[in-house]
């Protein structure tokens, strides 16, 4: 009889980790223990994904409030700051937040509006439209603001982010200065040094504001770039991509060296399973809540580490197409063989622009893989940081 399961997740406990801990044993030492008590039989091409917050405390990579602002102050003088385009999350951004405003005197916080970056919402789109405000142009002051819109909060949080940021800057000893506009250009009219926090789109920041005359423009990516007094940092993203530790600190995404590591537990999962299994780091998944509307992804990347086998995009045929149209006129077990068999003519090349194609996710293995992951191992008490993934490649035909 042919396998039934097709792709299967599965979330492995581990140990708690601390610094300085050896993710290759542990991360080995946890699917063996599933080989052993659950039965867990690995196979070529199974990945396991271990996620990003592991690896940065194994690796030590935290930042203070001190830190931070030690860096913030050295790069901006300690004067006025725009901080524009930071997402809405007490977990993401308001410990960042303190850095920042510990590090100035006084900060010109920009908010993006109806929504942040990630789709946390300040302002319901039909509201916008009733108040005649166009989100693309105009530019408002915190009391227009709050004429038009009052005090809202967060449907899921419960906290008004507006007064939230605005006291924690005072809390820091800094003045605030907040205003809402999307056009990055417009912190310029109150200040020329402008930090900003927005993560997909920051090229774009940075070269809007700096042909547009500002004097100092960094982004989130270059804040704690190095160590500043034995701190963590993160070379190529920064602060980006980090989250809450404790109220005074914050873990950094990890280092570049995860990708030593990535091959390293490969290699041993070769020795202990025979099996050339696939190994990936990921963070936030890339997907939409469509009650929420929030987009999960405020990691600068899905994955910042992973093997070689991981590389590329799905080659996949659509088989509903070919029942709906190639073999409409078959049923039963003969249209079962009849798309067995135009799946077994693949010879790999690329599927782009086939019609029986169509519909497939043309995203890359890594995007798709670490938003499963993220899925399956939630962000709460489950205690399953690694992930083990079987039969993520195989196709109609694997038995």
């Amino acid at each position: 009889m042919s396998r039934m399961f097709g792709t299967v997740s599965m979330g492995i406990r581990a140990p708690i980790i601390r610094e300085g801990d050896n993710l290759v044993d542990i991360v080995t030492d946890s699917i063996q223990q599933a080989m052993k008590f659950d039965g867990l039989a690995p196979r070529d091409r199974d990945v396991v994904a271990i996620t990003e917050a592991i690896v940065a405390r194994a690796q030590g990579n935290y930042a203070s409030v001190d830190n931070i602002a030690e860096d913030v102050r050295t790069k901006f003088g300690g004067d006025t700051v725009g901080v524009i385009f930071p997402i809405l999350s007490r977990n993401r951004f308001a410990i960042c937040l303190r850095g920042i405003a510990t590090g100035c005197k006084k900060v010109v916080l920009m908010l993006s509006y109806p929504s942040d970056e990630v789709g946390n919402h300040l302002i319901d789109w039909d509201l916008l439209d009733e108040k005649g405000i166009n989100p693309y142009s105009d530019v408002l002051s915190e009391d227009r603001y709050r004429e038009l819109f009052g005090y809202s909060k967060h449907p899921f949080t419960g906290v008004d982010y507006v007064e939230y940021y605005s006291n924690l800057i005072r809390e820091c000893g800094a003045e605030v200065e907040v205003v809402f506009a999307n056009d990055p250009r417009a912190v310029l009219k109150y200040t020329k040094n402008v930090l900003n926090c927005d993560i997909h789109t920051r090229a774009r920041t940075k070269r809007l504001l700096k042909a547009a005359g500002a004097e100092k423009v960094y982004g989130l990516d270059e804040i704690m770039t190095a160590p500043v007094n034995g701190s963590g940092y993160n070379a190529k993203y920064g602060l980006l991509g980090s989250n809450k530790a404790t109220e005074n600190t914050v873990k950094l995404f990890p280092r570049e060296e995860c990708q030593k590591l990535v091959l390293d537990i490969q290699a041993r999962l070769l020795e202990v399973t025979g099996k050339h299994v696939e190994v990936m780091v990921y963070g936030d998944g890339a997907f939409k809540d469509p009650i929420g509307k929030i987009w999960e992804l405020a990691d600068p990347v899905v994955s910042p580490a992973y093997t070689p086998g991981l590389e590329g995009t799905p080659n996949e045929l659509k088989l509903k197409y070919l029942a709906d149209n190639d073999f409409a006129n078959l049923s039963g077990e003969a249209l079962r063989d009849a798309i067995k068999e135009k799946i077994q003519q693949k010879d790999g090349s690329s599927l782009v622009g086939n019609m029986a194609a169509q519909g497939t996710t043309p995203r890359r293995l890594t995007d798709l893989i670490g938003s499963l992951c993220d899925l399956t191992s939630g962000s709460g008490d489950k205690g399953t940081p690694i992930i083990y993934i079987q039969g993520y490649f195989d196709n109609y035909t694997n038995e």
